[in-house]
């Protein structure tokens, strides 16, 4: 990035500092913050160690220095200007979770569709917080990174003083880390008397119980999601192979385990349209698939699935389990600029995930023209279109030239008509 760019660039965040809502974080003198200079990006050196008496004083900070990069402490430091950590005093810390579309499996190339990915990832770990652990919206902060992804803040007193190994109890949890092989913690053997069956078939017990395999807690949490699937293949996924007359999911997942012949695919199909075997399911947890060959294993293919489709992955997926399980751990701060896009780190409310189109609404820059020096051929799809720059000295829209310099693909060509950036 040369000097020209830089200049460029310090100019347009400082002038989007000078009136920028940023969404301060609580307890603000009790947070260290981290900033990475424009001048210090080929180095990326981060100034760290640094802490804010006031919101004023926070805000002339950003207005004056223009940083590339914002970050504060997810942690309460006695000691937040400390230049050593263990001289900080840690008092406590959010509980974050940071998805991230490049941490997908099999993620798209594509930007937009890299986050249309993640922010599916997003819902599930919206229910996970909302629904398992109980916490309102009113303690959780969800925010678009001005990256690739999103950020959730939860901000109960109940998470403060959590350490690493209670968080990483969390994300066990969130990812299905914690069942079993067998799932034995999800899946109990209960012995029922009387009729009851599929529509295919009905099983007599009345002088002796007959064994079923059932679903543990469908009215919360893991329980619940399992039913929940494993009813939503039968109604949806299974019918539409029938109408198909392939059965191809089944068939890919199962050849090498199951012998799926023509009497369990008739049998799934009953299954899924018998509205008492669904509702026995879903408010039961009951799995009536004794009568199928290898029915244990159908039973572990469709919890399988279930924890696949539902959980939110680790490692190479979408939460990084190490910003999670970090006390100490730094994010960026709602409302700055993302130096790596140009784009604004944005708060969201939980309704208005649905609808956000970050690609659209967290760009802050206007239209104006501003003449690039493009490196090499870059395409981009930026208010809602699509644009295309090719090698050399072109005209863009100011959002597009700032996306394009903070990406490195383009150094700053003159402004027409306009002096050098000052």
């Amino acid at each position: 990035m040369n000097k020209l760019t830089i200049r460029f660039l310090k100019s347009r965040f400082q002038q989007y500092y000078k009136t920028a809502d940023i969404s301060l974080p609580d307890h603000l003198p009790s947070r260290e913050w981290a900033f990475i200079l424009f001048d210090d990006m080929e180095e990326k050196i981060m100034r760290r160690h640094k802490s804010f008496g006031s919101p004023g004083e926070a805000l002339d900070y950003l207005y004056g220095m223009a940083p590339a990069h914002v970050y504060n402490s997810t942690a309460y430091y006695e000691y937040p200007n400390a230049k050593k950590m263990n001289d900080k005093n840690w008092l406590g810390a959010e509980l974050i979770f940071d998805l991230d579309a490049d941490h997908l499996p099999n993620a798209p190339r594509n930007y937009a569709d890299m986050l249309e990915n993640v922010k599916k990832e997003a819902f599930k770990l919206m229910d996970f917080i909302l629904d398992d652990f109980g916490f309102t919206e009113n303690e959780v902060q969800l925010v678009f990174s001005g990256g690739r992804g999103y950020h959730f803040h939860i901000t109960s007193p109940k998470v403060m003083t959590l350490g690493s190994a209670e968080r990483r109890e969390i994300i066990n949890y969130i990812s299905g880390k914690d069942f079993d092989p067998n799932y034995d913690n999800l899946i109990v053997e209960e012995e029922l008397f009387g009729d009851y069956g599929t529509g295919s078939k009905t099983f007599r017990g009345k002088k002796q119980g007959v064994k079923v395999k059932v679903i543990k807690g469908v009215e919360y949490g893991w329980g619940k999601r399992t039913a929940r699937y494993i009813v939503d293949y039968l109604q949806n996924e299974v019918k539409r192979e029938y109408k198909k007359d392939m059965f191809k999911d089944l068939q890919d997942f199962l050849k090498d385990e199951i012998p799926i012949g023509q009497k369990s695919r008739n049998n799934l199909i009953k299954m899924g349209s018998d509205e008492k075997v669904l509702n026995d399911i879903l408010s039961k947890g009951r799995l009536d698939f004794g009568y199928f060959p290898n029915s244990g294993t159908i039973i572990k293919y469709f919890l399988r699935k279930s924890r696949e489709n539902n959980s939110v992955l680790l490692g190479d997926a979408s939460v990084d389990e190490p910003v999670t399980a970090d006390i100490k751990r730094l994010i960026r701060v709602p409302g700055s600029l993302h130096g790596g896009s140009g784009m604004q780190v944005k708060k969201l409310a939980f309704s208005e995930l649905e609808g956000f189109e970050p690609l659209d609404d967290a760009v802050v820059f206007g239209e104006e023209a501003v003449k690039v020096n493009v490196s090499k051929p870059f395409t981009v799809q930026l208010k809602g279109k699509d644009l295309r720059v090719e090698e050399g000295i072109q005209e863009v829209p100011e959002y597009a030239a700032v996306y394009l310099m903070c990406r490195g693909v383009a150094e700053y060509g003159q402004r027409r008509n306009q002096p050098n950036p000052v």
